[in-house]
């Protein structure tokens, strides 16, 4: 009890975290960072200051998976919709992963995680994938958490791509229509190199998809917050985890 009030007597209101079972963590969690310019205008920021923030987020999202034992964490950092937006936003958003890599790197690197990108290099400047390249680079003997940033992503454009790269296969004399699998389609998107997302996760109340691995969530577990992600705690994750931990899946059969 005089804990407890101690911590709010210093202002602490945070909740304990959530209680979780270490034989039941998802192996991988995907996260739509949604909210951050909502978030800047509710503070009375410009919206480049709420990715800013959200940017933060990320570090503590991935030290947090990345001590839960989460292998994999996949974050939407940039959809192939996003182009639309203001070019100034734009390039403040291109800057980001160059700023995030820079600060966190040797941390991450202390830390035994691997960076990867998955998504279309067309159209990104060359200081973003240089940055990307230089810490999938430094990163990829590292042997722990896995973390994948979703950048100029779009799954239907993967979708596609993956159907126009069978088709060509069938074109070759390579491959006949009746030896497509789902699993084949699996080895030719972007994620072949990865499990199937166990937990979906997207703040800001929104509750779609938008565009984001739609063949690799068809069983995943979604888990939707109305917090804005730069608001995003380790807190949170655990919350998610918890009520993941809750559920049974089927994978459509009966259990």
């Amino acid at each position: 009890m005089m804990k407890r009030f101690r911590s709010w007597l210093n202002g602490d209101d945070k909740k304990e975290l959530p209680q979780l079972s270490k034989d039941n963590i998802p192996k991988h969690v995907a996260i739509i960072m949604d909210g951050n310019g909502r978030w800047a205008k509710r503070q009375g920021l410009p919206r480049i200051m709420g990715h800013q923030s959200g940017m933060k987020a990320v570090k503590r999202a991935t030290i947090a998976a990345n001590d839960l034992g989460v292998e994999y964490l996949t974050m939407y950092a940039f959809s192939t919709e996003n182009w639309t937006r203001p070019r100034d936003e734009v390039d403040f958003l291109m800057r980001l992963p160059v700023d995030f890599l820079s600060q966190e790197l040797d941390e991450l690197i202390e830390k035994n995680v691997r960076v990867q990108m998955m998504g279309h290099e067309e159209q990104l400047p060359e200081h973003t994938i240089k940055a990307v390249k230089e810490a999938i680079e430094k990163t990829k003997h590292n042997t722990g958490l896995v973390l994948n940033f979703a950048l100029n992503y779009g799954s239907r454009k993967e979708i596609t791509e993956a159907v126009r790269s069978l088709g060509l296969r069938i074109e070759a004399g390579e491959l006949q229509a009746s030896e497509i699998t789902s699993e084949l389609i699996g080895e030719h998107l972007l994620t072949s190199s990865l499990p199937d997302p166990d937990l979906l996760i997207r703040t800001s109340g929104e509750l779609r998809l938008s565009n984001f691995m739609l063949w690799q969530l068809a069983y995943s577990e979604l888990w939707f917050t109305d917090i804005y992600w730069p608001e995003f705690e380790k807190q949170h994750l655990y919350e998610a985890v918890a009520e993941y931990q809750q559920r049974t899946r089927r994978y459509g059969g009966l259990k």
